[in-house]
C-alpha cells in the first residue's frame, strides 16, 4: 500500500479589514480612533485614515506611525494610513471646499492602495461632515458605516429638520418652544447652532445636512452614546413612522479611554492627541489634596475672547483653589499679565482628561460641554460647571442639568453661565464642590489678578461632601 500524504496546512484567512476615515478635528478623531481600537481588539485588522495634516499631528503629538503593519491592539492590530492631500489652510469653508475635491479623489486612492497591497478593505466607517465618503466607498464596492459622533437627541434634531417633520422657533423669540417626540420643549437655545440662520458655517452644516439626506446609502449607522443615558428620544426614533424613517441607531458608546497603564498596554499605546498632551500635569495632580481641583477645558476649537479668557482667568483665581487649566497655544498670549507667575494652578496646553477627570484630586470639571467630554465626565462622575458654547454643546449640557438627586449619577451637580458671569459663578459654587476642610484663602487672588473692585474670595462656610470614587465604568 502506498504511503498515505500528509495533509498540507492552509494558511489561516487573513484577517476582516476596515478602514476609518476620520474628519479632521479633534472632536471627531477621538471617537473614531477608539471605536476603531475597539473594533481591532476584536481581532480584526483596521486602518485609521484622515488627511495629511491631522497624520503629521498624530505623529508629532501621539507617537504613531503611518504605514507598515501597525500594532498589535487586542488580537488585532490598527495601523494609519493618511491621505496626500496637502492641505495646510486654517479657513473652515476652505477646508471643506477642499475635502469635497481633493479629499474625495485622495480617499479612493487609499483603498485602492490597500487591495493592491493585498489587504482589500471589507468595510469603511466614516463620520459625518464627509457625506462624500460613502459615495467613494460605494464606488470602490466596499459597503460602508456611519459613526454619529454626537448624541442620540441632536440626531434627532438633524432629522426632523432636514426631512422637514418640524419648524424650529425663531432666534429672537426666547420664550417660544417646539415639542419632539422623546423630548422636553425646546427653546430657540435648545437647538444646534448649525441649524439656526445665524450660523456662519454655511458649508459645514450643508454636509450635515448632506449625510442626512444620503444616511440610506450607509448599511449602518454607529453612534457614540447608549440607551440608558437617551432612552426616550431612541424609543422615540424607533417609533418614527413618517418618511424618511430614520435609519436604526446601533449605540456603540460611550466611546472613551479609561487612561490607565493597563489600557495603553493593551491598545499598544495608541492616543489620539492633535496637540501634545501635558503627561506631567498628572504628577503635579499627585501632589493636591484629595478632592481639591479645578479642572477647566473648552476643548479643542472654541475660541475665547480675551475678555472671555480673562475673565475665566479671575473666576478660577478667586475659587482660592488648585486648578489645572488647559489653554491651547493659540490662546496663551490672551492670559492676563501675572497670571502664570502668581497663580497656584498649572496651565498646559492639553491634558490627558480622562486621566485627570478619574484622578482623586479633582473636585469639578469646568466645561464647554462637547459631546465627548459630557460622556467623559459621566463616567467619571465628576461634579461639572456647564460653559456651552455653540454647536451640539447646548443639549449636553441640559443632560448634566437632568441629573436629579435620585439619579444614579448623582455626583453631577451643574451651573451654566455666560461668560460675563464667569467670576461671581465660580466664587459663589466654590462652597459646594469642595471639601470643607480646604477653605479658601483670605488673600485669593493675589492682588495683581484682581479685577478692579474686586476684593479677595471669602472662605466657605457652607460643607460638601467629598466626591465618591469614580463610576466603575471608568
Amino acid at each position: 500500500m502506498g504511503e498515505v500524504a500528509a495533509p498540507v496546512p492552509t494558511a489561516p484567512a487573513p484577517s476582516p479589514h476596515l478602514i476609518f476615515i476620520c474628519f479632521p478635528g479633534q472632536g471627531h478623531v477621538n471617537p473614531m480612533l477608539r471605536l476603531a481600537k475597539r473594533i481591532a481588539s476584536k481581532g480584526l485588522l483596521v486602518t485609521f485614515s484622515s488627511t495629511s495634516a491631522v497624520g503629521d499631528k498624530l505623529v508629532a503629538s501621539a507617537g504613531v506611525s503611518a504605514g507598515g503593519d501597525g500594532v498589535a491592539v487586542g488580537q488585532g492590530r490598527l495601523r494609519f494610513e493618511f491621505m496626500e492631500d496637502e492641505f495646510r489652510g486654517t479657513d473652515l469653508d476652505d477646508l471643506m471646499r477642499h475635502l469635497e475635491t481633493r479629499g474625495r479623489v485622495e480617499f479612493g486612492r487609499v483603498l485602492a492602495r490597500q487591495a493592491e497591497a493585498g489587504r482589500p478593505v471589507a468595510c469603511a466607517v466614516v463620520n459625518p461632515f464627509m457625506p462624500w465618503a460613502v459615495d467613494v466607498a460605494a464606488d470602490a464596492g466596499v459597503p460602508s458605516a456611519v459613526l454619529w459622533v454626537q448624541s442620540c437627541t441632536v440626531f434627532s434634531l438633524y432629522h426632523h429638520h432636514v426631512h422637514g417633520l418640524v419648524e424650529f422657533p425663531p432666534e429672537d423669540d426666547a420664550e417660544a418652544r417646539v415639542e419632539l417626540p422623546g423630548l422636553p420643549p425646546l427653546a430657540v437655545a435648545d437647538v444646534p447652532s448649525f441649524l439656526l440662520p445665524s450660523n456662519p458655517y454655511k458649508l459645514l452644516a450643508d454636509a450635515i445636512i448632506t449625510q442626512f439626506r444620503t444616511i440610506d446609502k450607509a448599511s449602518w449607522v454607529f453612534v457614540n452614546s447608549f440607551t440608558e443615558l437617551e432612552p426616550d428620544v431612541v424609543a422615540a426614533l424607533s417609533a418614527v413612522t413618517t418618511t424618511p424613517r430614520p435609519p436604526e441607531l446601533i449605540p456603540v458608546g460611550p466611546l472613551i479611554d479609561e487612561g490607565s497603564h493597563q489600557q495603553q498596554a493593551d491598545d499598544g499605546g495608541v492616543r489620539g492627541d492633535l496637540i501634545k498632551a501635558a503627561d506631567e500635569c498628572v504628577e503635579w495632580l499627585d501632589a493636591q489634596p484629595p478632592c481639591s481641583v479645578v479642572y477647566a477645558s473648552v476643548g479643542s476649537v472654541v475660541v475665547l475672547s480675551a475678555e472671555e479668557v480673562a475673565e475665566m482667568a479671575h473666576g478660577l483665581a478667586s475659587t482660592g483653589r488648585p486648578f489645572l487649566w488647559v489653554v491651547r497655544p493659540d490662546a496663551r498670549p490672551l492670559l492676563p499679565a501675572g497670571f502664570l507667575a502668581e497663580g497656584r494652578g498649572m496651565v498646559v496646553p492639553w491634558s490627558p482628561q480622562e486621566r485627570v477627570l478619574a484622578h482623586a484630586s479633582t473636585a469639578c470639571f469646568l466645561t464647554h460641554c462637547g459631546w465627548n467630554s459630557t460622556l467623559e465626565t459621566l463616567a467619571a462622575g465628576v461634579p461639572v460647571v456647564a460653559f456651552p458654547q455653540w454647536g451640539d454643546h447646548i443639549r449636553p449640557s441640559s443632560i448634566f442639568l437632568s441629573f436629579g438627586p435620585t439619579d444614579s449619577y448623582k455626583t453631577q451637580q451643574t451651573l451654566s453661565f455666560s461668560s460675563t458671569s464667569l467670576f461671581p459663578s465660580l466664587s459663589a459654587i466654590a462652597p459646594s464642590l469642595f471639601p470643607p476642610s480646604l477653605s479658601l484663602s483670605s488673600q485669593w487672588p493675589p492682588p495683581a489678578l484682581r479685577s478692579p473692585g474686586r476684593a479677595a474670595s471669602p472662605a466657605p462656610d457652607t460643607p460638601s461632601p467629598t466626591r465618591p470614587p469614580p463610576h466603575a465604568g471608568r
